[in-house]
């Protein structure tokens, strides 16, 4: 008899790819624990924290990120964002799968972690659209987005899209079931590795 260790899925991809939808359906399913990142920002209207985000004072991000405890993290627009690392490593601990979205810098920095227990979980994966057609499509779909917007969102969305060779797994986008389906076999499969199997008698 063994039991296995958990995954740490982290996928990227841009504006419109369906990634969040991608991992919070799984977390909805209760197949993995959904990463909810912290952010300096005021909540949104509906935003809830603890479910949307962790919203945290500037002070207290900023403390936290001097004691180490994030895994990742980037200012933006004025604003720090970033994953705990008590979010992946707590659920790791307990044999549960982590999924988690976020950008490529990020992806990038939880690469670079030299936590042996978050090397040993972590698969990759960029979901992006079969084409640019498509990416404009999805991105164009917010009917309250103003022309420069899409432009510039599709701009930014480009040049992350040229940052999936760095990643194990890639997913052509095609409709949201064909997605999660494959999504899906991405995680089976992943749980079938055997170095992922830790035999009980070896156990602490």
């Amino acid at each position: 008899m063994s039991q296995r260790t958990g995954i740490l899925l982290v996928v990227s991809g841009p504006s419109g790819s369906g990634k969040t939808t991608l991992c919070r359906r799984l977390a909805d399913l209760g197949e993995a624990h959904y990463s909810i990142s912290c952010t300096t920002r005021e909540p949104r209207p509906g935003e809830v924290d603890g479910r949307d985000y962790h919203f945290l004072t500037r002070g207290t991000f900023e403390s936290r990120l001097a004691a180490g405890d994030f895994l990742e993290h980037a200012e933006v627009h004025g604003n720090f964002y970033g994953t705990l690392t008590s979010e992946a490593t707590g659920p790791l601990a307990e044999g549960r799968d982590v999924v988690m979205d976020i950008d490529v810098q990020g992806a990038a920095q939880v690469r670079g972690c030299g936590d042996p227990v978050i090397q040993r979980a972590l698969v990759d994966l960029f979901v992006m659209p079969a084409d640019e057609e498509e990416l404009w499509s999805r991105l164009s779909g917010r009917a309250t987005d103003s022309e420069e917007t899409i432009q510039l969102r599709m701009r930014n969305a480009l040049a992350e899209t040229e940052h999936w060779p760095e990643y194990q797994y890639r997913m052509l986008s095609s409709t949201r079931e064909e997605d999660f389906a494959r999504f899906q076999a991405l995680v089976t499969a992943e749980r079938m590795r055997a170095s992922r199997c830790v035999s009980r008698a070896n156990r602490p």
